[in-house]
């Protein structure tokens, strides 16, 4: 038998399972624009200035953390069901948030929310990963992605207008009614797809030792910014203890009979250069999204609005480059040059980025921010198709859940990093520099590190091996959930 696509799936219902993934993966979105903007009334109205980060911090560790655990267990229980629980966590966990008196319930429920929205971040990836052909998946991927990008031009305006219109609790209940949506959307098209030869084991060493290794990782982390509150034994003994899970936790995956991240799958080098290139991907992206704006304000004098408008530019070309990305896999069916073009485009991007001073105009900001998003649109699709392609069908849901954490694990690791090379220009240079100097200075030294980690992805980007993505079907014959009919030859 052969397929057009694993299931015979009519094109109305093709459309109809894309936009209720595209919704849901619009909710947990939204979630980071549209809190970043509402963040100082929140801040103010709860007088919890001094945990200011931590809404931000509880989310992204629990997301992060659901990521792989929920990978793994949608495996088990089936995608359609563990994604509708997400969206149902979270959109329960956003009416808890909305109702929050004070900064610690906040902080409490932000954490709930983030299990929900690491679901809803990595399922929809792992669904296209299975409904779709392997050269197929790459152009509806690179569709999916450009939700991130939406979410990032139009989350601050509409953050700004429920805030300012609705108060700060309307950003957290506007997630309900377009959670309900997605939940329509996906119980009414989406099939149940799950494998059927996975024992119903649940691995718990190895969530637990995962949890407790990257949470003290992250808190570890989180401390450092502050060496003033938080001092360096703290800081030391979170991080040994942290070490020390992370080796119970390969003892615990070794023996586990279904391990929520199997270790073999770092065997193929094809996933471990995709994790590590994911991580630099993400991590690449975000200094060009957290300085570019800091740098129009704080030396050009923009205003936060204006800045806001100078992202456009940067978010509609990541938008365009994933869907071109997608569409051209899908026809070319090779993925190592483009892996090898993006590096070379975030590196040209950073080095622009790193020429940056007082008397740069705005619009070459804007080019230069411009092409960074190029080269960072192009990893959205890029990194799930070579990781994918070169696993069997059993592995899809763990493997594109991987991907996902280790972008997370990007953006928690070098945020802060990039953060403290601010924080020391600045120190260093006030004695000799004027403000606005030492903030160009800082940005800059920002940018030079950033140009280490794109020639590092170039450099890696040349060891990856390339599997030509073939026609066939992810899924074999066994593997049609119920209700689902092969085409015949």
């Amino acid at each position: 038998m052969t397929y057009e696509t694993p299931y015979n799936l009519a094109k109305d219902k093709i459309i109809m399972i894309m936009a209720g993934l595209m919704v849901g993966l619009l909710v947990a979105a939204f979630d980071y624009s549209i809190m970043a903007t509402a963040m100082p009334r929140v801040i103010n109205s709860l007088q919890g200035m001094e945990y200011y980060v931590w809404p931000f911090t509880s989310y992204m560790l629990t997301s992060t953390i659901a990521i792989i655990i929920f990978g793994k267990l949608s495996d088990i229980y089936g995608r359609k069901h563990v994604l509708i629980a997400g969206i149902v966590t979270f959109v329960i966990s956003s009416i808890l948030c909305g109702f929050s008196t004070n900064i610690f319930q906040l902080i409490l429920f932000r954490g709930i929310q983030g299990i929900g929205g690491g679901i809803l971040i990595s399922l929809p990836f792992i669904i296209v990963g299975e409904i779709f052909s392997v050269r197929e998946r790459a152009k509806y991927m690179g569709i999916l992605a450009t939700v991130f990008a939406l979410a990032d031009v139009l989350g601050p305006v509409l953050g700004g207008v429920i805030t300012d219109n609705f108060g700060w609790r309307g950003v957290f209940f506007v997630n309900v009614p377009i959670g309900i949506m997605a939940v329509g959307l996906i119980l009414y098209s989406l099939p149940n797809f799950k494998l059927p030869d996975v024992k119903k084991v649940i691995d718990y060493s190895g969530i637990i030792t995962f949890t407790l290794a990257l949470s003290s990782m992250f808190l570890a982390l989180t401390f450092a910014g502050d060496l003033n509150a938080y001092p360096l034994w703290e800081i030391g003994g979170l991080l040994l203890f942290s070490l020390v899970m992370f080796v119970l936790f390969i003892g615990a995956e070794k023996k586990a009979v279904e391990p929520i991240l199997p270790l073999r799958l770092f065997k193929n080098s094809i996933f471990s250069v995709s994790s590590l290139e994911s991580l630099l991907s993400a991590a690449l992206m975000f200094s060009g999204v957290i300085y570019v704006p800091l740098f129009a304000q704080g030396v050009l004098g923009m205003s936060a609005t204006d800045s806001g408008l100078l992202m456009i530019p940067m978010l509609f070309s990541l938008t365009l480059a994933s869907i071109i990305t997608g569409q051209i896999i899908s026809w070319r069916g090779k993925y190592k040059n483009l892996v090898i073009a993006e590096f070379i485009i975030i590196g040209i991007g950073v080095v622009l980025l790193s020429t940056m001073n007082v008397h740069t105009p705005y619009y070459l900001l804007v080019a230069y921010s411009t092409i960074l998003g190029v080269g960072s649109g192009m990893a959205y699709p890029l990194f799930n198709i070579t990781a994918q392609n070169a696993f069997t069908p059993k592995d899809i849901g763990i493997v594109t859940a991987s991907m996902r954490f280790f972008r997370n694990i990007g953006t928690i690791v070098f945020v802060p990093v990039f953060g403290y090379i601010m924080n020391l220009t600045m120190v260093n240079s006030a004695t000799t520099l004027s403000k606005t100097q030492a903030l160009v200075l800082s940005i800059q030294n920002i940018f030079f590190l950033a140009i280490i980690l794109a020639l590092v992805g170039l450099i890696v980007a040349f060891l990856l091996k390339e599997i030509p993505l073939g026609e066939d079907s992810p899924l074999s014959p066994e593997e049609v959930p119920e209700g689902m009919v092969e085409k015949p030859e």
